[in-house]
């Protein structure tokens, strides 16, 4: 009995096309089609594992840990100075989802830094910022904006310690004058002090104390301020 031989199925040429196009594992550069380079890990087609990418637009320039086609992990993340054309460093620390997450410093274009816990890409958690003027504020943040418990230490010395809330004092805090030796301990909203008591401190040491002290009160005891009052009450119906 004669034996027929079917030909064997093959899946299409472009299946076999795509297949060899897929890219997995370590890949040297690669180029889209707008001119970005990848060099790096590659899962299924996406960047995954260690490597770097450059925008050719912006000329940025991030390397690191990529999970699944975006930055996840531990990177850093600068851009191109366009005088110099040197990379200045932007952001380096951890990253979720595409975005700063994590621990990681933050260096910004007017010299300002920023050391500390992110999320979703803003700066919340605890962290400490220099700014340009000197001054430097650690604390507590949220969405970006001192929140909760922070010092702001500013460059004369003086310093306030207490609640902050949207980015301005907020609550209950303490404002030192080292320059004065005083001390201010109350309330503020919003940045302005709404009650409080002023006290000195070491006013003799202090480099440009106040011309005149803060007079002194003298607390009386509640009995003897009593018998005062009733002994003015009995002399006015006499």
């Amino acid at each position: 009995m004669p034996v027929i031989k079917y030909p064997r199925l093959r899946d299409p040429l472009f299946y076999e096309w795509d297949r060899k196009a897929q890219k997995c594992g370590l890949r040297h550069t690669i180029y889209a089609v707008n001119g970005d380079q990848y060099t790096g890990e590659w899962l299924d087609n996406l960047r995954h594992g260690k490597g770097t990418q450059i925008w050719k637009s912006s000329g940025a320039i991030y390397s690191g840990d990529w999970k699944f086609g975006k930055r996840d992990g531990y990177g850093s993340y600068s851009i191109l100075d366009p005088a110099t054309k040197e990379y200045k460093r932007v952001y380096t620390g951890w990253w979720e989802n595409d975005r700063r997450s994590g621990r990681g410093t933050f260096f910004y274009s007017n010299g300002e830094l920023y050391e500390g816990e992110w999320s979703n890409g803003l700066r919340s958690g605890w962290g400490k910022m220099h700014y340009k003027d000197g001054s430097t504020y650690e604390g507590q943040w949220l969405m970006d904006q001192p929140n909760g418990q922070g010092l702001l230490q500013l460059p004369n010395g003086n310093r306030y310690n207490g609640g902050w809330k949207d980015g301005k004092k907020h609550g209950p805090g303490k404002y030192f004058y080292p320059d004065k030796g005083q001390l201010l301990e109350g309330i503020w909203v919003a940045d302005i002090p709404k009650c409080g008591v002023l006290v000195e401190f070491g006013r003799e040491d202090a480099p440009a104390p106040p011309e005149l002290p803060l007079p002194e009160i003298k607390l009386q005891d509640p009995a003897g301020v009593l018998a005062e009052a009733q002994a003015m009450f009995d002399d006015s119906h006499n």
